[in-house]
């Protein structure tokens, strides 16, 4: 199924969309013929439903679609989305029902209604196009999609196609659509280039820890994403138990969902100078791994004492961040499937941040209201900072007492950015657990829409 708008020019069924009780009402202005139709199908406009209106001939006249109530709207999104794989084969068109407001949203519900990961099994969902309608910009849907089916494509491989080295292929082959630069260091050449921190956690596997390094953009703001790309983390010598283990295949997470945003970027060609950083490791276990207690020297000089190796993610985030900080950028993103203690604070749902930047948060805050992909400002609360301060070393890499991990370990990678203008992380989950509108069992995009909606107001493009 096409994850792009059909032409203007195929012929197409229309959509009425009705909230919930105005069937009745629509229908009184049809035929008695029509009238009974609607009656006797008990379609009353909930959210989900879907009836096809046939015409006299019998061939479809219009379709219904139900859009429920602006409560029941309120409680999920892409609400469209519900009934299109419902449908039967065919070109679409939205008649009238969704308010202009809307239809951004129900449009990108649309198409992302027909995403399915088919790297190991043919899809099996038939193919339901919709005609942009006018008023949006069909070209920026279509690019928030594609970076949206590259995320989630990326957190649905499993690690044994999508290592560190398959990262990288990744990468290059982005930066070859787009015409951007590309450096990787890898290997033993990382404690060459002073990247230790990044060697240490991804040492002990069998593909080598390396540090992507992408340049995009010629004039504009300086923007530096930074991505986590653990690609599987068996938590190393504090192993992580099998229950825990299961969905490691995701903790490259952030950096699937840094890749997602760099590409509506450079689709779009957006007026600024992006920088892409991803430390790309697999945590796993042999005579190489880090050990508990171990001191580990970062990029910025900051030693770090290990007190659980299953607390990877922030030392190679460091490292990037240390290094993407050198350059100054005018905004810097790190994003990361960091810590459960962000799942327990908000759910899987919600991509909580972090910033010192009131401006800031008040833009994404109402940029993520405008495009449907929800955020939570969690805080940067400075009284915790003696938390992640060991004595033996200047930082702990996951401090004692099982409280306020999420913010810990956003203080942490704090540490590392001095120059940047602004600096803000993501604690996200990038997985959703069961099927909902739009979105299928899996890997999912948390952020990137809401940033991609922001960065004209924070970068002033």
């Amino acid at each position: 199924m096409s994850l792009n708008f059909a032409k203007a020019s195929q012929p197409s069924i229309p959509v009425i969309v009705l909230e919930d009780a105005q069937s009745e009402d629509w229908a009184s202005t049809q035929s008695e013929r029509v009238q009974n139709w609607v009656r006797s199908s008990s379609f009353s406009g909930a959210i989900g439903q879907w009836l096809m209106v046939p015409s006299d001939s019998g061939l479809p006249k219009c379709v219904l679609m139900g859009y429920g109530t602006p409560a029941l709207r309120r409680r999920g999104r892409f609400a469209l989305a519900a009934a299109v794989g419902k449908l039967p084969a065919g070109c679409y068109h939205l008649q009238q029902g969704v308010p202009d407001a809307d239809l951004d949203e129900q449009t990108l519900g649309w198409l992302l209604a027909g995403y399915s990961f088919t790297k190991y099994c043919k899809s099996t969902k038939i193919n339901v196009a919709l005609i942009a309608p006018a008023g949006i910009d069909a070209a920026r849907i279509e690019a928030i999609a594609a970076g949206e089916v590259l995320t989630r494509d990326l957190v649905n491989t499993p690690a044994a196609d999508m290592g560190p080295d398959n990262l990288e292929v990744v990468c290059r082959d982005l930066a070859a659509r787009f015409l951007a630069q590309i450096l990787v260091i890898s290997g033993a050449d990382l404690l060459v280039q002073n990247l230790p921190m990044i060697h240490a956690v991804g040492r002990a596997a069998d593909q080598a820890p390396r540090l992507i390094d992408l340049h995009w953009g010629q004039r504009g703001p300086k923007l530096t994403l930074v991505g986590k790309g653990v690609c599987f983390d068996t938590g190393g010598l504090n192993l992580k138990p099998g229950n825990s283990m299961g969905l490691m295949k995701k903790d490259m997470g952030g950096a699937a969902n840094v890749l997602g945003l760099a590409q509506m970027i450079m689709a779009l060609n957006l007026p600024l100078r992006l920088r892409v950083l991803i430390p790309a490791v697999e945590n796993a276990v042999s005579s190489q791994s880090f050990r508990p207690q171990d001191i580990l020297t970062s990029r910025k000089g900051l030693t770090v004492e290990i007190n659980n190796t299953d607390a990877e993610g922030r030392l190679v985030l460091a490292d990037a961040l240390a290094l993407g900080d050198e350059d100054s950028p005018d905004l810097m993103i790190s994003m990361a499937t960091l810590t459960g203690a962000a799942r327990v604070a908000v759910g899987v749902d919600l991509a909580p941040f972090y910033t010192d930047n009131e401006t800031f948060a008040q833009v994404l805050a109402a940029s993520a209201a405008q495009v449907a992909d929800p955020v939570w400002r969690m805080p940067f609360w400075d009284p915790y900072e003696p938390l992640i301060e060991p004595g033996i070393a200047d930082l702990d890499n996951a401090p004692s007492g099982g409280f306020a991990g999420s913010i810990t370990a956003a203080l942490f990678l704090r540490r590392f950015v001095d120059q940047a203008t602004d600096y803000a992380h993501f604690d996200i989950y990038s997985w959703q657990r069961t099927a909902a509108p739009g979105r299928t069992k899996g890997g999912v995009g948390q952020g990137p829409r809401a940033l991609l909606e922001a960065l004209p107001r924070l970068l002033k493009l």
